[in-house]
């Protein structure tokens, strides 16, 4: 029986595959786009979508996939939802924080759409398992914010033959493209080598304006709900650009590179690799290198301040985060430290602090280098002070 609008009350099929009631009235606006339509919606219903990360990118992505009625959602994951993600990741609460993000995640995306089946995977993705994983799926969303990762995912999804939707945010600036779809060019042809470990901060480090994961993981959902469908000119091929401050997007011609290693004329990679040594990132297991740098605890320099010993707190932050917090010391930050060396004293006793001790480490071999011998970097830096010494100092 008709209703009165004129959609049909039985479920409508294709292939074997309906949509209920309630749902033509949940994705109705879909359904009224002679682009999308009861077809293009069918094929959403029956699409299998991984989504690797549940972060800032994988935040957008997971909602609006789910929304869009996306029949099948996996999420990787294995981190768990902590304070700080909070200014970005819009999937999570306050009261998540603690829980492992794929709980949390696939709690809200049950919610937000009861009708579509969630897959976790509540681990991280190695070259053991990546394949296992991805083999279930139409397409991968890469949502990951680190290189061995993305070398892995990107090769993963060659061997594989799966399209990567793939996006990445520092600070105020954002990528977004599709490797590997339709003959066009993979990670690989974008970026043949890894950068040096260490030149390109991470997120925590520098920094991220919490709407710009928003923006670039929407586009990234965008360009699967385009592919799932049909419809559209897909990013194959072009490296879209987005600068938040300037409010600009550029695109950039990619092409495919005929001696690629994985998806070239003449292949050499065949298999899944170790992607953190050929970042030159050490493995998990693998034991810290040693420092060179001498370092001092915060118990142990709290104990020679209260004693009144004269030492030189050198704080080797930038400006804004001294502002955010700090210890009341002398403010050159590390990128200035060889041209400001010479406001510090030789013959006084000098720790030096960062946020996490990594800076700091690198001005106390720069200053031992330069002469200075009665140095020490502060292990863990504030961090770590507030963790062990002052817990009313912030952490960020």
């Amino acid at each position: 029986m008709g209703s009165r609008s004129g959609v049909s009350a039985t479920p409508v099929s294709n292939a074997g595959v309906s949509l209920t009631k309630d749902e033509i009235l949940r994705y109705s606006r879909h359904l009224i786009m002679p682009e999308v339509g009861m077809e293009g919606q069918l094929k959403l219903k029956q699409a299998k979508v991984l989504c690797i990360g549940t972060g800032g990118l994988g935040a957008p992505l997971g909602l609006y996939l789910a929304a869009a009625g996306v029949g099948r959602i996996g999420l990787v994951d294995f981190d768990c939802v902590d304070l700080t993600n909070l200014q970005r990741q819009v999937l999570f609460g306050t009261g998540d924080v603690g829980r492992p993000k794929i709980e949390a995640a696939a709690d809200r995306l049950r919610d937000l759409n009861p009708e579509i089946k969630i897959d976790t995977f509540e681990a991280h993705l190695t070259s053991e398992n990546a394949l296992d994983i991805l083999k279930d799926y139409d397409l991968v969303i890469d949502g990951t914010d680190n290189f061995p990762t993305r070398y892995l995912v990107n090769d993963a999804c060659v061997l594989l033959g799966k399209p990567n939707v793939y996006g990445s945010i520092f600070r105020f600036e954002g990528q977004i493209t599709i490797f590997g779809y339709q003959g066009g060019p993979c990670y690989r042809c974008l970026y043949p080598e890894p950068p040096p470990p260490g030149l390109v901060p991470s997120c925590a480090e520098g920094g991220v304006l919490g709407v710009l994961p928003g923006i670039v993981g929407t586009i990234q959902a965008a360009e699967a709900l385009k592919l799932i469908i049909g419809k559209g000119e897909p990013l194959t091929g072009r490296l879209l650009l987005f600068d938040a401050l300037a409010m600009r997007f550029r695109e950039l011609k990619l092409r495919k590179n005929p001696a690629c290693p994985v998806c070239g004329e003449h292949r050499t990679i065949t298999k899944l690799i170790d992607y953190a040594e050929f970042c030159g990132i050490r493995g998990e297991e693998a034991p810290a290198p040693p420092t060179t740098a001498p370092e001092i605890t915060p118990r142990d320099l709290k104990a020679r301040l209260d004693r009144g010993d004269n030492l030189f707190i050198l704080d080797v932050r930038e400006p804004h985060e001294y502002q955010i917090c700090n210890l009341g010391g002398h403010l050159i930050p590390l990128g200035d430290l060889s041209r400001r060396a010479g406001e510090l004293d030789t013959s006084r006793e000098i720790v030096a602090h960062c946020r996490s001790g990594k800076r700091s480490a690198e001005a106390v071999e720069f200053l031992r280098r330069a002469g200075f011998r009665k140095i020490w970097s502060l292990k863990g830096g504030i961090l770590a002070w507030s963790d062990e010494v002052d817990s009313t100092i912030p952490k960020y």
